[in-house]
Formats: structure tokens, C-alpha cells, sequence
């Protein structure tokens, strides 16, 4: 740590973004932990707030902002008044995201164009207006949401896909020429994580596939998500060692190694899931609707 460069992680500044729940609420209340003076930013403020009042209970230095990432004026404007309060940037964490599952044939444009605005305006706003302010200090580290989605195109998720490959896009590009400036930027890349996400009813996530929830449970468990405060606490300590790409549970390092090596067996094993999830698909509805013959 030095006055006049990057806090890691004690008497620095955050700023996350999507830090009501999930991913950002859990890196809201690590960075606190660590002693960093944290903003959460989020549409949903009263959920913010009651995640910042719990940090400032503790003992935490947290503060709740209302947010919409697609509203460049608006986080510019976090942001400088962030700057002017304490000082200093010292980490942007553009998390806020959004994700509709199922197949390419159900999403509406409304679910591009929805996808699109928070998942990747939201990042390129983040990304913009905190590099202007780092670039003038001299120092700080913009921080990324993608997904394993990012590095690997799954099946049941093109919008969610084509916007967490271009964040990791933008991520990359940016380093080559930050570091000039003794500007950081990562990418975090999570497998899946037991976050709010999962849960249908939740304003961030929707399954359009029809799939039973029984049948997703199942699937999901599968996967061995990752409670999202783990992730939170492995995530930061890469990011304070500056790493680039962030992946964690660690073992879907070996599906992008895979990827990377065999992209034609990848596309093999996806066309072989896709088909099985169509044929209990078309199991269950021919289930439901012998059911309601019978009836």
C-alpha cells in the first residue's frame, strides 16, 4: 500500500456495481472485511442499503447508491462524487448483469436488447467513466463481471453469451493499453455460483426454456455451484496479485482448456446435451398433456 498508489485492500476505495445480491454483494462486504471504503451501487437500493447498513454495523465503511449501469451520465457521476468524497478510485467492480436462459428460438429482441443494455453498456459505461478519473490519479484497478460464458459459448444462453464474450473482450483490450497509465483491469469469470440468478422469480435471472424446476434443480446440482462468498474472498485475492482472467471453482479451468484444445468435441458433447434436454422436454409435455386428456 502507498499513499499515492493503489490500496490493496486497506484504506482503498470500491465502487461495485450490482452489489444488492449475489457476485457484488459478496465482494461489497470482502472488500469491507479488508478494510475499503465501499460503495454499492444498484437498482434495487433498499436491498443495497440493508447490505451496506449490515457492513456499517460490523464495523465496515459502506454506502448505498441508486444505479442504473445503462445510464452512462449516471455512473459517471458515481463515480466523480465517489472520487471528490474519499480521495481517491482505487477499484470499479462493473458487475451488475442480467441473464435469460433457454433456447435462441424463445429469446424476444427484447431480451437482446435487455441483455445487451446491462451486460455490456453496463460494463462499457463502468469501464469508461472510471478509466477517465484512474488515468488522471495515476493509479487504480477496474474489475469486470463476465462468466465461464465469456471464454466458452453454452448452448441455452446466446444473448448472456455474445455480451459476457464481448466484457471479456473489452477486458483484454483495455489492458494492453491501461497498463501505461499504472491502470489494472481483470476479468472475473465465475462458473456457476449458488446465486440469486438461479432462482426464477429473481428480477435478474429467467428461465424461458419451460423446464421443470425439478428437472433444473437437478441439472444445477450437477455443476456443484459455488456459494458466491467463497468466490467473493478467492476472486479478491487474485485481484490484489493483478491477475487478468479470473476463474473460479477451479475446475472449469478444464472445460475452457478442453474448449481451447478440442472446440470441435466441445461442439459435439453440447449438441448431445442440447438433444437429451429436448427429448425430456418433449417427455414432459407429452406427460402433461396425456394427463390432461385423461382429466
Amino acid at each position: 500500500m502507498t499513499e499515492n498508489g493503489i490500496r490493496t485492500y486497506k484504506g482503498a476505495t470500491a465502487v461495485v456495481t450490482g452489489a444488492a445480491s449475489g457476485i457484488g454483494r459478496e465482494l461489497a462486504r470482502d472488500l469491507a472485511r479488508r478494510g475499503a471504503e465501499v460503495v454499492l451501487a444498484d437498482l434495487q437500493f433498499e436491498k443495497a442499503e440493508e447490505v451496506a447498513a449490515n457492513i456499517r454495523a460490523g464495523g465496515g465503511k459502506a454506502l448505498a447508491a441508486s444505479l442504473d449501469v445503462t445510464d452512462y451520465a449516471a455512473v459517471e457521476k458515481l463515480l466523480k462524487e465517489t472520487k471528490e468524497h474519499t480521495g481517491r478510485l482505487d477499484y470499479v467492480f462493473n458487475n451488475a448483469g442480467i441473464a435469460f436462459n433457454g433456447p435462441a428460438l424463445l429469446h424476444t429482441i427484447d431480451h437482446w436488447n435487455r441483455t445487451i443494455d446491462v451486460n455490456l453498456r453496463g460494463v462499457v459505461n463502468g469501464c469508461h467513466a472510471a478509466y477517465q478519473i484512474m488515468v488522471q490519479q495515476g493509479f487504480g484497478h477496474i474489475v469486470n463481471t463476465s462468466s465461464m460464458g465469456g471464454l466458452m459459448a453454452v448452448p441455452g444462453e446466446i444473448a448472456y453469451t455474445a455480451t459476457k464474450f464481448g466484457v471479456v473482450g473489452i477486458t483484454k483490450s483495455l489492458l494492453e493499453e491501461a497498463f501505461i497509465w499504472n491502470v489494472r483491469v481483470s476479468v472475473l469469470c465465475p462458473g456457476l455460483l449458488r446465486t440469486e440468478m438461479l432462482d426464477e422469480s429473481c428480477e435478474r435471472g429467467r428461465d424461458l426454456s419451460g423446464m421443470s424446476p425439478e428437472k433444473k434443480l437437478e441439472m444445477v446440482e450437477r455443476l456443484h455451484p459455488m456459494d458466491p462468498a467463497v468466490f467473493a474472498r478467492k476472486a479478491l485475492d487474485a485481484v490484489a496479485k493483478n491477475k487478468m482472467i479470473i476463474i473460479f471453482p477451479w475446475w472449469w479451468r478444464i472445460w475452457w482448456w478442453a474448449e481451447r484444445l478440442s472446440p470441435s468435441l466441445m461442439l459435439w458433447f453440447y449438441q448431445k446435451q442440447v438433444a437429451s434436454i429436448k427429448r425430456d422436454y418433449d417427455r414432459e409435455q407429452s406427460k402433461s398433456s396425456g394427463d390432461n386428456t385423461t382429466r
